[in-house]
């Protein structure tokens, strides 16, 4: 009979959400930061989009090769020392002196970062091995993923109205603080004897395949024609990534072992949790840039409205473990991302003036569906793999989500920001000198910013055709998701996944 977990191990699950939180309140917050650091940095266009997912992006490139460290040298080990790092991180970009500075804060962020969220998994499946209390454990651990996503803009918001925007990242040090002073005394340290010496020429290709992909992505979609740094980018992490795939194949020890990915369930599901990511996180960027930018809410204000995404979703993995108890997980995965599709197509629905109430309810919903399958998705993926190979398995899992979320903030923000570019284009009012109708061409806030320093006739109607490019650009990233969702729903459906 599979032991049954005590006070000790939920305990210790209390405990492991903190870096859960952090992580979460972290990249959130910053979604509501970004116009405040933009102007106080001088960061453009491209400087921004770099703040916002160089950090996944770099979570997303190491968190398989912490994966492995993780069994070799000690999952509580590791997590206490990319805690640490985190903190560390945090200050530097909370006192940044220019776009340049923070990015590669944000870099130091994404290194820590990635040692944080497979640890945290990893050990709660070595914790609990009964598999009824690991489903709830795991429901549990995603609910306080959802719940750090809800609270990131309300607190970072708050912040943000009496502080500098610095103050959002300085929110990690504190948790950093309680988890490593109660950390020892609950969390019980696990070590795979017989893990795989850490193999760093596919650290170095894993790396050089993912950065160079998302940075093509980012140029293709944003450059009104391909260009050819973006062509280049795209061939060269392409040939890298072959290259990865051909040495994993290869080695008896592999970074990332491919077995893992054999069963078509589990396939399935990585590419579920991938797609869910990239609509949230491409959704999430633009609606609280809408917010502000166009429906002229204040941070705090953006926050609260901002809070039901979060909240939502945080409520769909609350009720999973009871949902399944009743019905196939297949089918509560599945019925779940058909919401979801309905509510990203609501987007669709806003408008440039009027729309708060359609967008709030959108996100409500399209958050609520995705709930079974941040939940009962990534249990199925735990539980498919015996205890010593959780890291490996917890790292899989955790390279889709933070693939997912990076590469909608990069493809489908810079998607949205080509639509607005190119309707913005020729809106521009005449008069407007060259150097500020290139500011405002390039973001909505930088036309907001042009707009004030403009005669009132001319600024508002700058600021009006601002404000309807940005929108076109959210309608039409709304209809992405409800196609990806859609489909992905029917895919899940039919392999009957359970």
């Amino acid at each position: 009979m599979t032991e049954r977990a005590g006070r000790r191990q939920w305990l210790g699950l209390a405990l492991l959400a903190l870096p859960t939180l952090v992580v979460a309140l972290d990249i959130n917050a910053l979604f509501l930061a970004l116009p405040q650091l933009t102007a106080d940095l001088g960061a453009s266009g491209v400087q921004q989009l770099w703040i916002a997912d160089i950090y996944g992006f770099m979570v997303a490139g190491l968190v398989i090769t912490m994966g492995t460290l993780g069994d070799r040298i000690g999952r509580r080990r590791l997590l206490f020392i990319g805690s640490v790092g985190f903190a560390i991180a945090s200050t530097l970009a909370a006192y940044s002196t220019g776009p340049e500075m923070l990015i590669a804060s944000r870099v130091l962020l994404g290194i820590a970062g990635a040692t944080m969220m497979p640890s945290t998994l990893a050990l709660i499946t070595n914790m609990f091995r009964d598999g009824r209390q690991r489903g709830t454990a795991i429901a549990i651990w995603s609910t306080c993923t959802f719940t750090g996503a809800a609270l990131g803009p309300v607190v970072g918001g708050l912040l943000l109205a009496h502080f500098w925007w610095g103050a959002v990242f300085l929110m990690a040090v504190p948790a950093v603080a309680v988890l490593m002073i109660a950390g020892p005394f609950v969390l019980p340290e696990f070590r795979n004897p017989d893990a795989a010496r850490l193999d760093l020429p596919s650290v170095a290709l894993s790396m050089l395949a993912i950065l160079p992909l998302v940075y093509g992505v980012k140029r293709l979609t944003a450059d009104t024609t391909p260009s050819t740094v973006a062509v280049s980018a795209l061939v060269l992490g392409g040939v890298f990534a072959v290259a990865f795939v051909v040495r994993q194949l290869r080695l008896d020890d592999p970074l990332l072992d491919l077995r893992l990915l054999g069963g078509g369930s589990f396939r399935l599901i990585l590419l579920a949790l991938t797609l869910a990511g990239v609509v949230m996180a491409g959704t999430g960027l633009l609606v609280t840039q809408y917010l502000q930018s166009v429906l002229g809410h204040s941070p705090v204000s953006a926050a609260l409205w901002f809070a039901p995404m979060g909240l939502a979703v945080a409520l769909g993995t609350t009720l999973s473990p009871a949902i399944a108890r009743r019905v196939e997980p297949v089918t509560a995965i599945a019925a779940g991302l058909a919401l979801s599709a309905i509510g990203a197509a609501m987007l669709a629905l806003v408008g440039p003036e009027s729309g708060l109430g359609t967008v709030i309810a959108g996100i409500a919903i399209l958050a609520l569906g995705t709930g079974p399958l941040f939940a009962l998705g990534t249990g199925i993926v735990m539980g498919s793999v015996p205890p010593e190979r959780a890291g490996s398995a917890a790292s899989v899992a955790e390279t889709s989500n933070y693939l997912g979320g990076t590469l909608g903030i990069a493809i489908l923000g810079s998607v949205a920001a080509g639509i607005y570019q190119h309707r913005i284009a020729g809106s521009i009012p005449a008069g407007v000198p060259d150097a500020a109708a290139t500011t405002a061409g390039q973001t909505v806030a930088g036309a907001a910013a042009v707009a004030a320093d403009l005669p009132p006739a001319a600024g508002a109607e700058l600021l009006a055709s601002a404000q309807a490019a940005f929108t076109s650009g959210l309608h039409v990233v709304g209809l992405i998701g409800a196609v990806v969702l859609g489909v992905q729903a029917w895919l899940l459906w039919r392999a009957r996944i359970g």
